[in-house]
């Protein structure tokens, strides 16, 4: 039998519960005999939701936890944990990515608060399944070298780049034959990558409408239930141009071969066209648990128990280019992996930037178009400079944040 431990980095969150489901159904195909390998969680973070916390710990007693959470004391975590050791504070998950052995790592902390435990355990050489964006987006000059250098795998977890990778991919998926997982180069013989996007609440709104939209009405997502920060990014089409960016470091694609669609239906969820000319589209229901399974259970395909495609219901697919006029976050990716832009700070520049608007909206203290502006502007004030390590990342962020604070007053 072999064990794999798992820390998951954003427990309490959308993605971490939904890859605790994927655990068990992983766990329960190994109790039947099906699958060769176990999942043992031997760690979990989270930033607050000691009452969701104290129910995984429930379930996986002999992990360790990592609360974030300044007004937490130690004692009171302590008691939740039966005096069991605990880190606490805001380094609290990457201590716990150093101190903790582990097989994988499940990077779901979203923002940039995961961005040093990513980093951790790439250099320790752990493979990483990421649904953090930020980190690949604002350090992917040090993840990816990292990663070739240590080992590590980053394995994606979002729907759009998991779908990439396995279009990307020809191996038969039976364990033997599988071809390196990102980071990967690909060759001449792809001409381009597509990732789709459902075009959120706004897709059919005008400009005039978006601009005023409301966090209310931004918050409700057509297709997927996801936190109120990745809800706003769908919403402004900031998520895709954070996928465009992460798409150029996990499979190393010249900015420009890589686009993105409207999709509406959310069935096809990425696609890679070839030097002759063929399509191939990765195509399945809109559920996060796919891709995670996908990711925990590399190389193997497994059977899975989530809702399967119905063909007779899908009825049409529809696409359409992005208005970037009235979403131009997404051009802003456009700026981000730019040559003489790539290797430096503008990805942490724009993952603080946006995070720092974000919030501002979500409080009723900008109007929704001005998350947008608010980005641009940092990119254009702070500017983009080398990065020699991950003290340049952080600075670079502390500059776009204090860029957004200034100007939402």
């Amino acid at each position: 039998m072999t064990t794999r431990r798992v820390i998951l980095l954003g427990s309490t969150g959308s993605v971490g519960k939904q890859a605790i489901d994927v655990i068990r159904h992983l766990n329960a195909l190994h109790a039947r005999g099906d699958f060769p390998v176990r999942f043992e969680v031997v760690g979990l973070a989270a930033r607050s939701r000691l009452d969701t916390l104290a129910s995984q710990w429930s379930e996986f007693s002999s992990a360790r936890l990592a609360v974030a959470s300044d007004n937490l004391g130690v004692h009171g975590i302590a008691g939740l944990t039966r005096g069991g050791a605990v880190f606490t504070g805001p380094d609290a998950a990457e201590r716990l990515v150093r101190e903790v052995g582990c097989d994988v790592v499940v990077s779901a902390i979203v923002g940039s608060a995961g961005l040093a435990a990513t980093v951790a355990a790439v250099e320790l050489g752990r493979h990483v399944a990421v649904a953090n964006k930020e980190s690949l987006v604002a350090a992917g000059s040090i993840l990816v070298p990292s990663a070739r250098s240590s080992g590590s795998c980053l394995l994606p977890l979002d729907s759009e780049h998991s779908a990439l990778w396995q279009c990307l991919d020809a191996s038969p998926g039976d364990g033997v034959q599988a071809r390196p997982a990102p980071p990967t180069m690909v060759g001449p013989g792809v001409s381009r990558v597509i990732l789709t996007a459902s075009g959120g609440p706004f897709r059919t709104w005008s400009k005039e409408r978006i601009d005023l939209a409301t966090p209310e009405e931004a918050l409700r997502h057509p297709t997927w239930s996801m936190g109120a920060k990745v809800t706003i990014d769908s919403a402004s089409l900031m998520n895709k141009a954070l996928e465009v960016i992460e798409a150029y470091w996990l499979f190393g694609v010249p900015g420009d071969r890589i686009e993105a669609v409207i999709h509406p239906q959310s069935i096809v969820h990425g696609m890679v066209e070839y030097a002759d000319g063929s399509v191939i589209a990765h195509m399945a229901v809109a559920d996060m648990r796919l891709p995670i399974q996908h990711a925990l259970a590399w190389p193997r395909r497994l059977p899975g128990a989530w809702p399967r495609l119905d063909w007779r219901g899908v009825g049409r697919l529809d696409f359409e280019p992005p208005d970037l006029d009235r979403f131009p976050a997404l051009a802003l990716a456009r700026l981000v992996i730019e040559p003489r832009h790539a290797q430096g700070t503008s990805g942490a520049i724009l993952t603080a930037a946006n995070e720092e608007a974000v919030r501002a909206f979500l409080e009723h203290r900008i109007r929704f178009g001005r998350i947008s502006e608010l980005v641009a502007g940092a990119l254009g004030s702070v500017g983009s400079s080398e990065v020699r390590g991950l003290g340049d990342v952080l600075e670079a962020e502390r500059q776009a944040r204090e860029y957004v604070r200034r100007s939402v007053g």
